[in-house]
């Protein structure tokens, strides 16, 4: 188990290559979720790192959801699945890819944006993702 979390701190160390400037702010974000739900799954690929109980119910990444303009110089992208739309100005695109399945884009650039009502979208889309 040991040399799989040593394996998957590489791995990610190596996914924010380039992004070096918003790695704290992952390491928090990371720290307080994995916190909240220590059984969570962790999977590291090539263009983002999954997080899963029963299904995915987040996605970190470096998308572009908005015009380069509007975006902050360092970000990381939090996408949660959720069974209904977002209202909220922190959603940056939402998407239902099917029916009762909404993908939920927000940007994150600051350690402020991880914030309570961050946490409860993600407690929201745990649940969704274990009752699926």
């Amino acid at each position: 188990m040991e040399e799989n979390l040593t394996q998957i701190k590489q791995d990610t160390m190596m996914f924010f290559d380039g992004h070096r400037e918003v790695f704290p702010i992952y390491e928090a974000f990371e720290n307080r979720l994995l916190h909240r739900y220590p059984q969570t799954k962790m999977k590291v690929q090539k263009t983002q790192i999954t997080f899963s109980n029963r299904h995915v119910f987040a996605c970190v990444s470096f998308m572009r959801p908005k015009k380069k303009s509007e975006l902050p110089a360092s970000y990381f992208v939090l996408t949660l699945g959720l069974s209904y739309p977002l209202e909220s100005e922190r959603v940056a695109v939402k998407t239902e890819p099917y029916p009762g399945r909404w993908t939920t884009h927000i940007v994150i650039s600051a350690v402020s944006d991880l914030d309570q009502e961050l946490f409860d979208w993600i407690r929201q889309a745990y649940g969704f993702a274990e009752c699926k």
